[in-house]
């Protein structure tokens, strides 16, 4: 059974993924994360690991949030574990470039309503 308690904790696991990515990007050229395959693999498994973290939290913390699709977010994860074969580079880059920035808005705001109920409470 999934813990209320521990989805201020997953989110946290979502934001320090986030986090390794745009170290990524700032640090290396497309070419490099892309083509470096410790630097792909590394990308690989910080999505991995949001996905994982987005299916553990709790169903109704879910609910709750509707403004993010999670679906999308865990079968990523899904394919990039169980059919790591149809992973393509424009895939992956679409995903980091575009799809993490928006994804990291509502999490951010959605931690922070975590923390803040934490501590009123």
């Amino acid at each position: 059974m999934r813990e209320h308690s521990r989805d201020k904790e997953r989110l946290e696991h979502i934001l320090d993924a986030i986090s390794v990515i745009e170290n990524g990007l700032a640090t290396y050229q497309k070419e490099e994360l892309l083509n470096n395959r410790l630097l792909y693999y590394g990308l690989v498994k910080q999505i991995e690991i949001i996905g994982e973290a987005a299916n553990m939290l709790t169903h109704d913390f879910r609910e709750k949030h509707t403004e993010v699709d999670w679906r999308p977010i865990v079968a990523m994860r899904n394919v990039l574990v169980h059919d790591y074969i149809h992973i393509s580079k424009d895939m992956l880059w679409a995903t980091i470039t575009q799809d993490i920035p928006h994804f990291k808005i509502h999490i951010e705001k959605f931690y922070a309503e975590l923390k803040q109920n934490s501590t009123v409470s």
